[in-house]
């Protein structure tokens, strides 16, 4: 094992290794969830293995999600056993052995309003037992997951208090799980890959890539250079036409509004409120970090040039409110939306139909070239979808490796991973703990800023030591890796403004080596 840090030394200290004729099996293209969980299946199974990123990690889709880990529930009620069943078992792998520091049992509350008919009813009840025989089926715990139930119109008051009263007949309670950050998730895995050996290259990008070759250049300097491998891997979503010009891709676009948690009472549920005219689709208020409840989420057509961010448009803000209001005590306007994102789902291009029905299953193609691409799926299979494509260039390849050892790898935080600290964690905040887990007090103990857990700016629960980490542990290059991808303050553009020039300071201090050229011997 070696060190899980990643920061600008040691990016520069793997370019240089690269450029000067390093051997690696593996590349990797792309830095989002997929790529990261190839990355660690592939040199977890004693591979050598260099993973590249032209942006930042979780820089595109990966970081736009509602943030759960979901059962697949909605896929068994469309009849998609495989993807339900296989959903629901790695959901429990996420929650008891790879990241239980992570991602956490959400309750899930349907209120029983008279807008929703019997037969609604019926349905959401149904789905609700379903999904507790899948959770049994996939083995996770009912300490870990709890069952369903039916919960008084008090108690669906206390957990929602912005929900209607008017003819509330209480309400359905279910558990999914629910990721403290699904950016800080591709952080963790990564991290663990670094662990054991990968180097992740974050601002650095691919071009004229074959099967056993591609031309890497450094972003931040402009140098390139090109490297051998015995198998290249184009895991980068919704651009993986970029590297591989015959792949078909149908993006749709999901869309979620950020509210400060006060404006809802501090729920402490996901409000699940059923799409009115649609069966098996809802809206979700979620309860996050940082105070924050996010809104989502849609399901539109995405056609034409993929951008870097997607925007959401007027419209999906007012349907999002729309529904939303059906089912509060309050009416919710653009006025209390604070923030708002949109990722764009790398879907595989079927032909007609909504966006909504088309398959969240994957493909694992190889192009005239030899690369290996995935696409489709879903973040919740990341791990599987990982399996399935490096199973796939071991046999296409002729690469020597060992089987899967992800099933049961704890990543960089959970209580079982090599680098877990045993120092106590009383006395340290909430919030650190939630997104740390069992590396909490090192972020604390290894931070040499001053007032390490004082809050980077009032009202805020990201501690200085945080800031520090992120630069020094975590391969932070920039402003915005700090605010908008390590944090999630930069969702609200006024918490953004406050810690800007916070996070520069850290950035000058703490982030030496990051604009070093490539040297050769």
């Amino acid at each position: 094992m070696t060190s899980p840090a990643l920061n600008a030394a040691r990016r520069t200290a793997d370019l240089t290794a690269l450029a000067d004729g390093a051997p690696t099996d593996v590349v990797v293209i792309g830095g989002g969830i997929t790529g990261v969980g190839i990355a660690l299946d592939a040199v977890s199974r004693g591979l050598r293995v260099t993973l590249v990123e032209k942006h930042d990690l979780a820089f595109g889709t990966s970081r736009w999600s509602s943030k759960l880990v979901h059962g697949g529930l909605r896929y068994l009620a469309t009849g998609n056993v495989g993807i339900a069943r296989r959903s629901a078992v790695e959901r429990g792998i996420l929650m008891t052995r790879n990241a239980p520091h992570l991602v956490r049992a959400m309750p899930q509350l349907v209120p029983l309003l008279p807008s929703m008919g019997r037969m609604e009813r019926a349905l959401v009840r149904a789905g609700f037992l379903a999904g507790d025989v899948l959770r049994k089926t996939a083995g996770t715990p009912g300490s870990v997951l709890p069952g369903s139930q039916r919960v008084s119109a008090q108690r669906t008051i206390e957990m929602a208090p912005a929900v209607r009263r008017d003819g509330l007949d209480g309400g359905l309670l279910a558990y999914d799980g629910q990721l403290i950050d699904d950016a800080r998730l591709v952080t963790a895995v990564a991290r663990t890959a670094a662990q054991r050996g990968a180097r992740i290259l974050t601002y650095t990008s691919a071009s004229e890539a074959t099967g056993t070759s591609l031309r890497l250049m450094d972003q931040r300097t402009g140098e390139s250079f090109d490297i051998a491998a015995r198998a290249v891997i184009n895991a980068t979503g919704v651009w993986a036409g970029e590297i591989d010009p015959s792949l078909k891709l149908r993006p749709s676009r999901g869309t979620h509004l950020v509210f400060d948690a006060k404006a809802l009472g501090n729920p402490a549920a996901a409000l699940t409120i059923p799409i009115p005219g649609e069966l098996n689709r809802f809206v979700f208020a979620m309860p996050e970090q940082l105070g924050r409840v996010y809104l989502g989420l849609t399901d539109e057509e995405a056609p034409g040039p993929i951008p870097d961010v997607p925007q959401p448009t007027s419209g999906e803000i007012g349907f999002l409110l729309d529904v939303v209001n059906t089912a509060l005590d309050i009416s919710l306007g653009d006025a209390d939306v604070i923030g708002a994102y949109a990722g764009l789902r790398p879907l595989i291009d079927t032909g007609a139909g909504h966006t909504a029905d088309v398959s969240r299953d994957h493909a694992v193609v190889e192009s005239e070239s030899g690369v290996v691409s995935v696409i489709g799926g879903k973040l919740t299979e990341y791990r599987y979808m990982a399996e399935d494509v490096l199973n796939r260039a071991i046999e296409l390849r002729g690469l020597v490796a060992g089987e899967c050892q992800t099933r049961d790898l704890p990543l960089v935080g959970a209580p079982a991973n090599p680098g877990s600290t045993t120092a106590p964690m009383a006395g340290l905040p909430e919030s650190l703990v939630l997104r740390y887990g069992a590396e909490a007090a090192n972020v604390i103990a290894e931070s040499t800023c001053e007032r390490a857990v004082e809050p980077v700016a009032d009202g805020i629960d990201v501690t200085r030591a945080e800031f520090e980490y992120a630069v020094t542990h975590e391969g932070a290059l920039t402003v915005d890796d700090i605010v908008d991808r390590r944090t999630r303050i930069g969702l609200v553009v006024g918490d953004r403004e406050r810690v800007i020039g916070i996070a520069e300071e850290f950035l000058s201090r703490f982030g030496r080596g990051e604009h070093d050229t490539i040297e050769r011997n």
